[in-house]
């Protein structure tokens, strides 16, 4: 039987902001978060869910990520904690309204003042442990609004553990843990960075010290690794086609359902080309099987309604 090939549709969610973005891909302009989600949740059903294409079964999961009202940003990144926030209210308006699984990411960036995955020391350094119990409540705050799938992208360690025990005691046993196993301290987030804010308030900081370095895949390999011992159901590498490599060393050495990231920088540059000229626009599908030669068993990309609209022709 043919493998599935499952595109996810990461939607950026802009609260109540008037402002474009094209970072990403065509512009969102003028329009409240209200207005974006309704319009991405009635791409997703025009273009395929749930149906059976010639090809192989499709499906839609939608993936969130979040620019937040500066004015809510602190520290401690405690506006990812309330129950009503941005992406807690359109979990639950999907959940409301479709049968779509949900994926939401857990992370501290989008909503700490200084741009970080987690809580600072007095030095600017982050401190593992202390924000290990935020990102927990954060991925139990998810589930509770109906996530389907949490995602930490956060890269502490202990974090998945402590995620998987307190969902399993908050009777969310079956919410499933999505880990960013082997996250890249890249320069090809740019574009998704820029687009949420977190970009402006890191400054000239990097995320190096918790991130993985560009150059290591024998890191990559004992994170995935500790990752699936903590209780990951499934490992992402991020970003994708310039770490095919590690995709295709995951895949094979744990044998665990693997997802690639093809992210922001790498979507950006692939329509600017093709908008240019310089590329056929098929190199967005080839990138794509790229990732399944890889070993990868879902890809999540920026072009997955226009992939989606190819799949179904």
């Amino acid at each position: 039987m043919r493998k599935i090939f499952v595109l996810l549709t990461t939607m950026l969610l802009l609260n109540g902001c008037a402002e474009s973005v094209a970072l990403l891909g065509p512009s969102i302009s003028g329009a409240g978060n209200g207005k974006i989600l309704q319009s991405s949740f009635n791409s997703a059903i025009s273009y395929g869910v749930k149906k059976q294409t010639g090809k192989a079964p499709l499906e839609h999961v939608k993936a969130y990520a979040e620019k937040i009202n500066p004015e809510k940003k602190d520290d401690q990144g405690s506006e990812s904690l309330n129950e009503d926030n941005l992406v807690c209210t359109a979990i639950k308006q999907i959940k409301k309204n479709s049968e779509l699984a949900v994926i939401a990411d857990v992370a501290l960036d989008p909503y700490t003042s200084h741009g970080h995955d987690g809580v600072l020391d007095e030095n600017g350094y982050v401190e593992n442990d202390k924000s290990l119990s935020l990102l927990i409540e954060q991925a139990l705050t998810l589930a509770k609004a109906g996530a389907d799938m949490v995602a930490p992208s956060d890269m502490m360690d202990g974090r998945i553990a402590g995620i998987r025990e307190s969902l399993e005691s908050n009777n969310f046993a079956n919410t499933i843990i999505l880990s960013y196993a082997a996250k890249y301290s890249s320069k090809f987030y740019g574009p998704f960075r820029d687009a949420v804010g977190s970009s402006a308030n890191l400054g000239a900081g990097s995320k190096d010290t918790y991130q993985m370095s560009v150059a290591n895949i024998e890191e990559a390999l004992h994170e995935v690794k500790m990752d699936i011992e903590e209780g990951a159901d499934i490992v992402m590498v991020k970003p994708g086609m310039p770490y095919l490599d590690v995709i295709k060393s995951v895949k094979d050495t744990f044998k665990i359902p693997t997802f690639a990231y093809q992210v922001s920088g790498e979507y950006a540059m692939l329509k600017a080309a093709i908008e240019n000229g310089w590329l056929a626009e098929e190199v967005l599908e080839e990138s794509l099987l790229s990732f399944k030669r890889a070993g990868a068993d879902c890809v999540l990309t920026y072009a997955a309604n226009e992939i989606a609209i190819k799949l179904n022709q």
